[in-house]
C-alpha cells in the first residue's frame, strides 16, 4: 500500500488552532439539541454519548502527550475522561471546552516532534494533533445530522483528513484498525477517483486509489478510473468515512459502483 507525492500537512500549529476550532462548532452543533437523541450514523450513541467520546479522546491525547507515555495508557487511568455525572448540557459543554483548551495547550507546549505512544509507527505528538482535528471533525458531521445541522468545514482541513485516511489504512496499522481490508481483494484492478467539485485548484482536493490483490496505492490525482465519486468536498468526505451514503443525491458516482462498493463495505474504522 503506498503512497508518492509531497507531504502537505497542514502544520503543527494549524492543527492545534483546529482542535480548537472543531471542537467550537461541535458545541455549536449540539447547543439547543436533543442530547438524547440516537446518532443515525453511530445507533449505538446518543449525541451525549457521542460528546462525551469525543471529549474523552480529548483527555486521553492530552494524558498521553503531557507524561511523555511510552506505551498504551488506559482510558479508565486518565482523569475527567468519563465527563460530568448528570444531564446537565451546560456541564457537558464546559468539559468539551476544557479538554480541547488542555489538549492544544499540552500540544503547543510540546511540540510536533515530542517522542510519545501512538498507534501508528509516528511516535510523536504531531499524530495526536492531527488524529484530534481529524476525530473532532468526522464527529462534527454525526453531530450534525443527528441534530438537524448542516455540515461544513475548511476545505484544506477535510482534505487533509482523507489523506490522513488513507496513510493510516496504508500503513501497518490499517489491518488492525480496518480488520476487513484484506476483502479489498474482491476489487482487484479496479481504481476508484474522488475528486471534490468546490475546492480551490490549490487545494488538490482529488485523490485515485487502485486494488490490487496485496492491497492498494493512491495518489492525489485526477486519472480515469473504474468509478469516480465526484461532489462537494464535505459530502464526498463524508461519503467516503461512512457518514453519507454513497447512492445520496448530494454526490455523483460515475463507472463501476460495485468497486466503491467494495471499498465501503472493507474499510472502516474498528
Amino acid at each position: 500500500m503506498t503512497f508518492q507525492g509531497p507531504d502537505r500537512r497542514l502544520g503543527h500549529d494549524r492543527y492545534c488552532a483546529e482542535i480548537l476550532a472543531q471542537t467550537d462548532q461541535l458545541r455549536a452543533d449540539l447547543a439547543g439539541a436533543d442530547l438524547s437523541a440516537t446518532v443515525p450514523t453511530c445507533p449505538d450513541w446518543s449525541l451525549a454519548d457521542l460528546a462525551r467520546h469525543v471529549g474523552g479522546a480529548h483527555r486521553w491525547a492530552e494524558t498521553i502527550v503531557r507524561t511523555r507515555a511510552t506505551a498504551f495508557v488506559p482510558q479508565d487511568e486518565v482523569p475527567g475522561v468519563p465527563g460530568p455525572g448528570g444531564e446537565d448540557p451546560a456541564a457537558l459543554d464546559a468539559w468539551l471546552a476544557e479538554g480541547a483548551r488542555l489538549l492544544t495547550g499540552t500540544l503547543r507546549a510540546a511540540g510536533p516532534e515530542a517522542l510519545v505512544w501512538t498507534w501508528t509507527p509516528a511516535g510523536t505528538a504531531g499524530f495526536w494533533a492531527r488524529r484530534m482535528v481529524h476525530e473532532t471533525l468526522v464527529h462534527r458531521a454525526d453531530a450534525a445530522l443527528a441534530a438537524g445541522r448542516e455540515f461544513a468545514a475548511d476545505p484544506e482541513v477535510e482534505a487533509d483528513a482523507v489523506d490522513e485516511w488513507l496513510e493510516i489504512l496504508g500503513g501497518p496499522a490499517g489491518p488492525v484498525i480496518s480488520p476487513k481490508l484484506s476483502g479489498l481483494r474482491a476489487a482487484a484492478g479496479g481504481s476508484i477517483h474522488l475528486h471534490a467539485t468546490d475546492a480551490a485548484p490549490e487545494t488538490a482536493a482529488e485523490w485515485t486509489i487502485e486494488l490490487d490483490g496485496e492491497g492498494f496505492a493512491w495518489s492525489r490525482s485526477h486519472k480515469k478510473a473504474t468509478v469516480a465519486l465526484r461532489g462537494p468536498m464535505a459530502d464526498v468526505l463524508r461519503v467516503f468515512f461512512r457518514r453519507l451514503p454513497a447512492d445520496s443525491d448530494r454526490v455523483e458516482v460515475l463507472g463501476d459502483a460495485t468497486v466503491l462498493d467494495v471499498w465501503m463495505e472493507n474499510v472502516s474504522f474498528g
